[in-house]
């Protein structure tokens, strides 16, 4: 059994309640044994002072490519995503060993950011799985499964690779026989098919019926671009709800990031099915769009948020969500409390951790502390208000994942950080070097 931790002087902001200052909190075998003022705390074997501040849950983050963070900075201004997006380096370009080293420093950033539970799904997820188990995240990992020939997406075209279709639903079976389960449940395996353009109706009805089968979630992009639903309407005859819908993906174990491109008739569709929506407002107004994420709500979609690939700030995430929905709306729509929510249980409900999301007395004791004596932190007068329109990414200062202290002092407790930097821009050279040569 580990020592028992009490975290002394913290303002606890969790969704649904007022903030509780200067409180303390005692954590035993991963979870929150007890909660309450300060001086009336017992001692515990080990003490960490927060001096003041902000605790918060630790962020669930739904929708993540963590080795694509290769184009980060490079891409913004050129497509809407990369894999359609030539002159860059591609991900059937990767080794294993490529995507775990890319894979782990994804993984650390989002760590470091705050995000304790994250998806995270894409080629070569055995490589994914790996950089979970080093970097201490709870993961839910899932291996990309496409039969579009990804060359010829970068090149504007859409041709069935039966082969292609076939090794990654293998490696999506293997993830599962190999690492479903691993360390007492941390890290879990999920379908993934990339996207109803990108998955022939015949490889969509196969996910269908693992996922009927396996009742493990289903993570996809769903109407992500004008492309996406041109293309299906131009194969299928319907749109991309439509045709998940049709195949027997359109239930609540669907996880669909972005939804963009929704109109009326799929949003009630979408709705009716109860599909879980992961909300990328970054990578969404990166190229000019901003879901229907209200309309998708009051339908009957669960919100969940997500960075994807573009950053790991979920306080960033969390702002831009309401940006975008008050852009969208053209009125004063959204509000702290409720994306905060998102953020949080929200995520977390939707994956099944029903401990998970709160500051609470026997939940699980995944939280974040930030910086006490950050400026853009004070005055501190509703703690969730000031988290979501001031917070940062870089006011994070420890994170705790089931009481394991994964980041302390602002700096990962079992990983060489600079060894993750270095080892990831050897990957990044090399394949620009590539990319630029083409």
């Amino acid at each position: 059994m580990t020592e028992a931790l009490l975290i002394d002087d913290v303002h606890l902001v969790s969704p649904g309640q007022p903030i509780r200052r200067h409180a303390a909190l005692r954590i035993e075998s991963g979870r929150i044994a007890w909660i309450g003022p300060r001086e009336m705390a017992v001692p515990a074997e080990r003490t960490l002072s927060g001096r003041g501040a902000l605790c918060l849950p630790g962020f669930v983050n739904t929708h993540n490519h963590t080795p694509l963070m290769i184009v980060r900075g490079m891409v913004e201004d050129l497509g809407f995503a990369p894999a359609y997006t030539p002159g860059i380096p591609q991900g059937h370009w990767l080794s294993n060993e490529e995507t775990f080293l890319l894979a782990r420093l994804g993984q650390t950033e989002l760590l470091m950011a705050g995000c304790t539970t994250v998806v995270d799904y894409y080629r070569a997820p055995d490589a994914l799985a790996r950089a979970a188990m080093e970097t201490g995240l709870r993961a839910f990992i899932g291996g990309r499964v496409m039969d579009a020939d990804s060359a010829a997406l970068a090149e504007g075209r859409f041709e069935t690779d039966k082969a292609l279709g076939e090794s990654t639903l293998r490696d999506s079976l293997d993830l599962i026989a190999r690492w479903d389960g691993a360390d007492g449940g941390r890290i879990r395996a999920v379908h993934a098919p990339h996207a109803p353009d990108t998955c022939s109706r015949g490889l969509l009805n196969e996910v269908s019926h693992l996922a009927d089968a396996d009742k493990r979630p289903v993570h996809t992009h769903l109407t992500q671009s004008r492309l996406e639903v041109e293309q299906v309407r131009a194969r299928e005859g319907m749109s991309p709800v439509e045709l998940l819908d049709e195949v027997g993906l359109l239930n609540p174990g669907l996880f669909a990031a972005h939804g963009i491109y929704m109109d009326q008739v799929d949003i009630a569709r979408a709705g009716s099915a109860h599909i879980h929506l992961c909300h990328a407002p970054i990578g969404n107004a990166a190229f000019g769009a901003a879901a229907p994420v209200l309309a998708m709500r009051e339908a009957g979609v669960g919100v969940t948020l997500c960075t994807d690939t573009k950053s790991a700030d979920m306080f960033e995430t969390m702002r831009m969500a309401i940006v975008a929905a008050r852009v969208r709306a053209q009125e004063f729509v959204l509000d702290a409390a409720t994306v905060f929510g998102w953020a949080t249980e929200g995520g977390a409900r939707a994956l099944g951790l029903a401990d998970l999301g709160r500051l609470e007395v026997g939940y699980r004791a995944d939280l974040v502390m930030l910086d006490p004596v950050a400026p853009n932190l004070v005055p501190v007068v509703d703690g969730c208000g000031i988290l979501v329109h001031a917070g940062s990414a870089t006011n994070v200062r420890h994170v705790f994942r089931d009481g394991q202290h994964l980041v302390a002092d602002g700096r990962p407790t079992q990983l060489d950080l600079e060894a993750v930097l270095r080892d990831a821009q050897a990957v990044a050279d090399r394949l620009w070097a590539r990319a630029r040569a083409v």
